[in-house]
């Protein structure tokens, strides 16, 4: 029996995290885990490992390209879809520089979180 692919939501917004739980689950069979803070993603990733990491850039406490470096030192391969309403060129850069899969600029298509879901072969 192969086991279930987990995704890791991290979004300070409820209604984002919602909204990107209801496109993964209705894309599949997925262990969704979420976390509002990125202390709280960090430590749920180090706990579960996910295979592939939604990741908002503008929180509070920790922004996303902090949560992301923390991540990147965790498991290098760890898969983490920058996810942000901000389309500044340096941000986007700056995250991709730390090692983001990949930069999906808000409000974005469901089309488009599937495509991450299944570029990270998950």
């Amino acid at each position: 029996m192969s086991r279930k692919h987990s995704v890791l939501i991290v979004d300070d917004a409820l209604f984002m995290r919602k909204m990107l739980d209801r496109i993964i689950s209705g894309a599949g069979d997925y262990e969704i885990y979420e976390a509002s803070r990125g202390r709280e993603a960090v430590a749920l990733y180090t706990e579960h490992r996910q295979d592939i990491v939604f990741l908002d850039i503008s929180m509070p406490e920790m922004n996303g390209i902090e949560v992301l470096k923390e991540l990147k030192e965790i498991n290098e391969e760890a898969y983490v879809v920058m996810c942000s309403a901000i389309g500044q060129e340096s941000m986007i850069m700056e995250a991709m520089n730390h090692g983001a899969a990949e930069f999906i600029v808000k409000p974005f298509l469901p089309q488009h979180i599937i495509k991450a879901l299944e570029k990270s072969g998950q």
